[in-house]
Parts: C-alpha cells; structure tokens; sequence
C-alpha cells in the first residue's frame, strides 16, 4: 500500500519571532491576530493567554509590553499544543517573560492566587451543528472542553477588578456572549465590528470587558479596500498589524 502523504504546515513568521504549528490543530490565523494586536494590554504587569495554542497571542503581548516587563502567562489544556507553545515561546526574544501552563482554565490555579491585569482568549465559538472528524479540531472550534460559562467563572476569578478581558468571535456568538457576560457581572466596554470589505457583512466583533459598567466605545475595522486584490489591504489594518506582519 502507498503510504498517506501528510501536509507538512509551514513556520509562521512573524517581524520579531516565528511560530511553529505542525502540532496544534487551530493554526496561526486572522483571529489570533487580530486579538493579539487589538487587546488594550497597555501598562499591565500580569496578563494571562487562555487556551493558547501555538502561543502566538501571549508572545505578541509579550511583544507589545515590552517596555514595561509585563509577565505573560499561557494556559493550554491540550499536551501537543502546549508542548509547540513551549517551544514557541522559548525560542522567541520575550522568553524570559512568557511562560505556559499545562492545564484547563476551570482547574488553573495562578502561583500566590494572582490575579491578571488582562486575561485575552480566542475561545471555542460553535454551540451546535455538525462536528468534524478531526477531533481535535472539534476540541478547540466548539464550546465542548471550555463553555463560555466556564470561561467566564474563570475569569471572574482570576481578573483584577480594575483588569480587562479581551476576545473575539463571530457576530452571533459575540452578541449572545455579551448578555451572558452581564450573569458574571461582566460589561462590555469596547467593541470593533470587523468586516472583511466595505459594505460585507460584519463577521468578528473583537470585544472588551469590564467590571465597571460604563459608556462601550464601538468601531469599525474593514480588512481590505472595496476593490482590492490579495494584500490590499486598508491603512486602518496595516496600522495595527504592522508590527508583526512581514508583509508590511
């Protein structure tokens, strides 16, 4: 018999580290990005990256926080993608800042019972539907192994009460999260609604939550211009990935 021929998934390169992703199932992607580079991490010590994958999201904190020392921490529950976040981290230039833990986040005990500045998370979005047969994929893509209740019990006891939480998900899914987040005394402050072109319809909204209930500041990000082509990309985009993107 000849034998299955596998895919061999390249290294992410990033401005200022690389990410390998042969062992995760959730790759390198828009999302992870996009929160990476959104997410209000300004002059925090402590941040905390839930389910981190390939790391990517705690080493671009880790990244942008390198002027305050900020410690960043990973939890991740699966052993593949914990060990390659592991290895991400240690091979990136913040490694003496970045750290992961192999755990679950509803089991995640914090060393001196710490809390987080920010806690970011580019959570499991599908509540239903048709599973895959990839089974890891299924892990990380549905509300299976971290409920949004789950996540936001854990948050509720590991954000300080001047902290910040940050994630993103689809349009619906980040609707829904908003009022469940309001059970967990959670409000959302800060919203952009992303759309892939002007006039498309909206499909992530990167959101922003608080202890404080207060004013939400809402905007916009289109990703590309009306017309463009592969990488035209608009300013507002390239502004707030340049730091990381090769491409810019």
């Amino acid at each position: 018999m000849l034998e299955e021929k596998k895919t061999i998934q390249k290294p992410f390169r990033f401005k200022q580290f690389t990410v390998e992703q042969d062992r995760c199932a959730m790759k390198v992607g828009t999302d992870g990005v996009l929160l990476g580079a959104w997410a209000n991490v300004a002059q925090a010590e402590t941040i905390l990256d839930v389910g981190t994958g390939t790391g990517v999201i705690a080493i671009m904190a880790a990244q942008r926080t390198e002027t305050y020392q900020t410690r960043v921490e990973g939890v991740e529950i699966d052993e593949s993608a914990y060990l390659q976040a592991k290895e991400n981290m240690a091979n990136s230039p913040f490694a003496a800042r970045l750290t992961v833990i192999h755990d679950s986040i509803q089991d995640f005990q914090p060393l001196g019972e710490r809390k987080y500045d920010v806690i970011i998370s580019n959570p499991p979005f599908f509540t239903g539907g048709t599973f895959s047969g990839n089974q890891e994929k299924n892990n990380v893509r549905h509300t299976v192994k971290l409920p949004h209740g789950d996540l936001l019990h854990a948050t509720q006891r590991l954000l300080h009460k001047k902290g910040r939480f940050c994630l993103i998900l689809p349009l619906l899914e980040g609707l829904r999260f908003i009022e469940v987040a309001r059970n967990y005394r959670f409000f959302c402050t800060r919203m952009t609604e992303v759309r892939p072109k002007p006039g498309k319809n909206i499909e992530r909204l990167l959101l922003q939550f608080e202890w404080q209930d207060q004013k939400m500041v809402k905007d916009e990000l289109i990703l590309m211009l009306e017309n463009g082509q592969r990488n035209d990309y608009t300013p507002e985009y390239i502004q707030l990935t340049s730091a990381f993107y090769t491409i810019f």
